[in-house]
């Protein structure tokens, strides 16, 4: 006897907008607890900025009145340094070994939403950049003699956190082209030499005119201006919107890059 077969309707969740929300939650709570349980993560992206600011901005800091101008100055420099490096380590390395692994896949099985994979990963990208702008605050305020407002210092720390955004865009690139084995050693290739040559180690007066020109086009120049102009450093209101225009555009690129390597990858896996 002939059977007649039916295509099978796809099946699409239909959830209420409190439902979303817990959902979205959830995947940004246990993103965050599973770069928090990663020693090598969590130690090296909070301990490196404050180490090198210690060694920077205090140990080495000239004596007198200058201790705490330089200390100041180096707490917004380092902070942005700690910053884009967990932004660009959680996405950059963390893509690419979850692209490596399969779990990506599973995660387009799932019936979890795909924005909340990647929107998790900027929360986790917050949260840590959260954490150590407060660190740095703490150590520079204890023995760097740095004595900043409450207002500033929130205002500080908001443009930091805000910072981190161009630069997880960046390491969503960097993911989506880099191999599992090869992406630490990739971003490390990026993040570093482009650290130093926009003046986030040393006050960008003290390097190379060529480098000086070189740091113009280089995001991190743009987001330390920003974060200088907050306390207190060449602080003009004109140029602040011209490094967030800058900021936004090199977020816009790098997502386009990201795109296209997304859909790259969903052609290949599913043609």
């Amino acid at each position: 006897m002939a059977s007649t077969t039916f295509p099978a309707a796809y099946a699409v969740p239909q959830r209420s907008l409190g439902q979303l929300i817990t959902l979205y939650a959830k995947e940004a709570k246990y993103e965050t607890l599973k770069y928090a349980r990663l020693p090598i993560f969590a130690l090296s992206t909070i301990l490196f900025p404050v180490m090198f600011y210690v060694l920077f901005g205090i140990v080495m800091a000239p004596a007198g009145a200058r201790r705490a101008e330089t200390a100041t100055y180096l707490l917004a420099t380092m902070a942005c340094y700690g910053v884009m490096g967990v932004a660009m380590f959680s996405f950059g390395v963390g893509i690419a070994m979850e692209r490596g692994q399969g779990w990506l896949q599973v995660k387009r099985a799932s019936p979890m939403p795909l924005p909340a994979y990647f929107l998790a990963k900027i929360a986790n990208a917050l949260v840590f950049a959260t954490v150590i702008s407060l660190v740095l605050l703490a150590v520079g305020g204890a023995f760097g003699g740095v004595r900043l407002g409450v207002f500033t210092a929130a205002k500080l720390i908001g443009i930091l956190v805000a910072g981190s955004i161009p630069f997880s865009a960046m390491g969503l690139a960097l993911g989506y082209f880099a191999k599992p084995n090869s992406a630490p050693a990739m971003v490390n290739l990026v993040y570093l030499p482009m650290s130093f040559c926009s003046g986030l180690w040393i006050p960008i007066f003290m390097l190379p005119h060529v480098l000086q020109k070189v740091a113009l086009v280089l995001p991190p120049y743009h987001m330390s201006q920003l974060a200088l102009s907050v306390i207190g450093v060449n602080p003009n209101p004109s140029q602040a919107w011209g490094h967030v225009e800058a900021l936004i555009g090199v977020t816009l690129l790098f997502l386009g890059i990201a795109a296209y390597g997304y859909w790259r990858d969903e052609g290949a896996s599913y043609g």
